[in-house]
């Protein structure tokens, strides 16, 4: 389902104008599983965030059985959505861009959502295809690349889809996208048809085979096992998974974005991890810190999905990316890529284009 792009706004005005060093800037990615905002201003190595927020709305439950957003997910995003909105106001933001991923892609009451967001939030909602939201995932990813990859293969394990992509290294440095998939298994999608309190291991090995399914075709298109023997290929994962994952297989106390992101995880230790979280019960998976009780139901599921992708491409280790779309929508909106929009109170605003 396409839905035309309609811009940001705060609840109540904010400034618009074209990007320049002294904005404050705002990227909000609404997913299946989780609603995150980010409130940055311009930096000499980037950007310098000064504002933040994350919340599980689980807008996508039910999705796959219903074929529509239910009106208790609904309510739960909403109430996300205004807390992102109070803080944009707040902060004085004037140039933003808020996208909405799978979950709104797929739901047939999706654009009765996106308007009674606006109405109730004053946050207009993009939906961008899976093309868009994998360009966003590379930007945001882009400085975790290293200088000796010829390719690499970007993945990001979302609450209802899972996206591919496929780059190399051009001869000037940039980043060249040679292939991009979306494959509808993501941590919920997955869990509501494998899930429960525990996992035997014919049930979890059919969720990796259902994965291996479907992103063979991906291999066939791309020949990503021929390069991967030539060497010179990284594997980069950015989801709630990988960094769950990493948290918990450094003994984490509590969650720690800064020793995360940039970590590098072995093959090996992710099965072992893997294995240890599947063998679990939800109690005890909720236990531990770096987990807890709302993502102690999804992340075997992300598991399934991380083993299936290491299975098929024997690359020996992921590097760990702690950040994704909402990077890659400051980054853009900060090189000035944005067109003007109409906007809820007659403004405009701004989106990359």
């Amino acid at each position: 389902m396409n839905h035309a792009a309609t811009g940001v706004v705060a609840p109540q005005p904010v400034r618009h104008g074209r990007a320049g060093g002294s904005e404050t800037y705002a990227a909000l990615d609404l997913g299946t599983n989780n609603c995150r905002l980010l409130v940055a201003r311009p930096s000499s190595d980037g950007f310098r965030v000064i504002d933040a927020f994350s919340r599980i709305v689980r807008l996508g439950e039910g999705l796959g059985a219903r074929g529509s957003l239910s009106e208790e997910a609904i309510e739960r995003s909403i109430r996300a959505l205004r807390v992102c909105a109070v803080k944009m106001r707040r902060r004085g933001v004037g140039v933003a861009r808020c996208v909405a991923t799978e979950a709104c892609r797929r739901a047939a009451n999706a654009t009765s959502f996106v308007q009674r967001v606006a109405e109730e939030t004053g946050v207009a909602l993009e939906v961008i295809s899976s093309n868009e939201e994998a360009r966003l995932a590379v930007s945001g990813c882009a400085p975790l690349l290293t200088g000796d990859a010829r390719h690499a293969l970007i993945f990001d394990i979302g609450g209802g889809s899972t996206e591919l992509t496929w780059v190399r290294r051009t001869s000037l440095g940039g980043i060249e996208v040679l292939g991009v998939a979306s494959f509808p298994c993501g941590v919920v999608t997955l869990s509501e048809v494998y899930g429960g309190d525990s996992y035997d291991e014919a049930t979890y090995e059919a969720m990796v085979a259902e994965v291996e399914r479907q992103i063979l075709p991906f291999e066939k298109a791309y020949g990503l096992s021929q390069a991967i023997a030539e060497g010179g290929v990284q594997m980069l994962g950015t989801s709630g998974t990988v960094t769950t994952l990493a948290g918990v297989l450094m003994g984490l106390p509590r969650y720690d974005r800064a020793r995360v992101d940039g970590t590098w995880l072995d093959f090996n230790h992710i099965a072992d991890i893997c294995l240890q979280l599947r063998s679990l019960d939800c109690e005890g998976r909720a236990a531990h810190p770096c987990i807890g009780r709302d993502r102690a139901d999804l992340v075997v599921a992300g598991c399934a999905v991380l083993e299936a992708i290491c299975r098929n491409w024997q690359v020996g280790r992921v590097r760990v990316a702690d950040r994704g779309v909402r990077e890659g929508i400051l980054y853009s909106l900060m090189r000035g890529e944005s067109v003007a929009i109409p906007t809820l109170n007659g403004g405009a605003s701004y989106r990359t284009h």
